[in-house]
């Protein structure tokens, strides 16, 4: 009997240069390796949260899978695709071309360190970021959050309102 093939939640943001084509880079990035895409949001424009003073994002939510979905190579290889598509971390939470955060890994409980690279799933933040679910809502409403086991979509309903989080048209 085959296991079923895990599935990866990704966030992914841009908020420098052209951001919509830095999202389809870095989607097509994460597609050269050895993931397939299951689902992808639409792209949703948001007012910056944490640090204000920049420029509004554009975010979006995939679904990956793969038969080696590892969390801590997944992570590194998003990392690296921060990288080659000119990411450069000067500011805690600051301006970015591109931004991929690995939400979840099925139903994965983790914190740890390795390479020196930091995990932890499910992402701290994301039952608190309109950004992360409504995005995540639209490809998987009735997913469960590992921890708090609430639904994605009971957890926008229950976010804060602010920042207003919309679909994006060019």
């Amino acid at each position: 009997m085959r296991k079923n093939t895990p599935v990866a939640y990704l966030g992914l943001g841009s908020n420098l240069g052209d951001r919509a084509a830095n999202l389809l880079q870095a989607l097509l990035a994460l597609l050269s390796g050895e993931f397939k895409l299951i689902k992808a949001s639409s792209i949703y424009e948001t007012e910056p949260v944490d640090y204000p003073d920049q420029p509004t994002f554009l975010n979006m939510v995939i679904a990956l899978t793969g038969e080696e979905l590892e969390p801590f190579s997944l992570l590194e290889f998003c990392l690296e695709i921060e990288m080659r598509l000119g990411r450069r971390r000067t500011i805690l939470r600051g301006a970015r071309t591109i931004d991929i955060d690995l939400l979840l890994l099925d139903d994965l409980v983790t914190d740890g360190i390795r390479h020196g690279i930091e995990l932890i799933l499910p992402h701290p933040r994301m039952h608190l970021r309109r950004f992360v679910l409504a995005p995540l809502v639209e490809i998987a409403p009735a997913l469960q959050h590992p921890v708090l086991g609430k639904t994605m979509r009971k957890l926008l309903d229950e976010a804060d309102r602010s920042p207003v989080v919309r679909i994006y048209y060019p």
